[in-house]
């Protein structure tokens, strides 16, 4: 792979993840301002935001798909190292490639399935805001494809951080 490829699969690594993990953050803070405006209006000014439970419920679909991809970017997905730590070096390497394998097969389930459900859904309305249902599932094939693009990017061997800081 020539270094000019590389530089720019890098910088789509970096840009992608900097977008998915603003965009959590984001929507982290809004769901936080939704739900403590609902309280002071409930207990305050006895009144209700009527839009609240569905768009923070939205945000909060989005965030832990987005924030699902972010940890199989960063290794945080569930593993077994207990086990894996009284394996062989070599039988190690071959679980960790099973690994990355099961993760893209993952990835193509979310977005293969994220997307037929958005079909699914794609005539309903919620309930208050009447915004499309499939707004809910929208984030599903979005997570599957930039998980497979984080490990395919891990199986090449190209890290996000390499000579460039990813700022948290």
């Amino acid at each position: 792979m020539s270094a000019t490829m590389k530089k720019g699969l890098q910088r789509i690594y970096r840009w992608m993840y900097a977008a998915i993990y603003g965009y959590a953050r984001l929507s982290l803070l809004v769901v936080i301002a939704i739900v403590s405006a609902q309280v002071v209006a409930r207990n305050i000014f006895r009144s209700n935001i009527r839009w609240n439970q569905e768009v923070a419920l939205l945000l909060t679909i989005w965030m832990a798909f987005l924030g699902l991809a972010i940890g199989v970017d960063k290794g945080l997905h569930i593993r077994v190292e207990l086990f894996c730590s009284f394996l062989p070096e070599r039988a190690q390497r071959i679980v960790d490639k099973v690994n990355r394998i099961l993760l893209l097969v993952v990835g193509a389930f979310f977005t293969y399935y994220g997307v037929k459900l958005i079909a699914a859904t794609a005539n309903s309305k919620l309930t208050v805001t009447k915004w499309p249902a499939c707004l809910m599932y929208i984030m599903i094939p979005v997570a599957g494809l930039c998980m497979m693009y984080f490990v395919a990017m891990k199986m090449l061997g190209i890290q996000a951080d390499e000579g460039k800081e990813v700022k948290e």
